[in-house]
């Protein structure tokens, strides 16, 4: 009985060994440069968008509501097109950290449920990833408020 055990242990190790010899490595270099110029590329766009509405005679605080707007737009709007996740593959953290990842991390849920229908398959799903997210936002937001009303007098 001990020796089937030994002898099941070494071909699980075995097993393991043959696994990470055969599972590729990343090459992390090249993702973080992926990364930063997605990511950054994401941003001058915005900062773009910023000057073009700045142009158009928007004032500062149209500016900052219509910028996230169509960048939340177009994260979504490439979701559904099936870009935006081809992007995600090459850019990683770069296509997920800016609000575009934001629009999708919300739409890519539903995308995937809406065979199941718009109430249980769409809504029931498109908050899966950012639900929690939100909810933590949110009820940190609350608590801090409450702090800074109560003790920050």
């Amino acid at each position: 009985m001990q020796n089937k055990k030994l002898q099941s242990i070494n071909k699980q190790q075995e097993y393991n060994e043959y696994v990470q010899q055969k599972i590729p490595k990343p090459s992390y270099v090249k993702n973080c440069i992926w990364a930063f110029i997605v990511g950054g590329l994401i941003c001058v766009f915005g900062q773009f968008l910023g000057n073009v509405f700045k142009g158009m005679g928007l004032s500062k605080e149209d500016v900052a509501t219509a910028v996230p707007m169509v960048l939340v737009f177009l994260g979504a709007f490439f979701t559904g097109l099936g870009v935006y996740d081809q992007l995600g593959k090459r850019a990683g953290a770069g296509s997920i950290v800016p609000i575009t990842g934001f629009a999708n991390s919300i739409v890519s849920p539903a995308m995937e449920f809406k065979r199941e229908g718009f109430v249980f398959g769409v809504a029931a799903k498109m908050f899966l990833l950012a639900g929690p997210v939100l909810v933590y936002g949110f009820g940190s937001s609350i608590i801090v408020g409450l702090l800074y009303y109560f003790l920050g007098r």
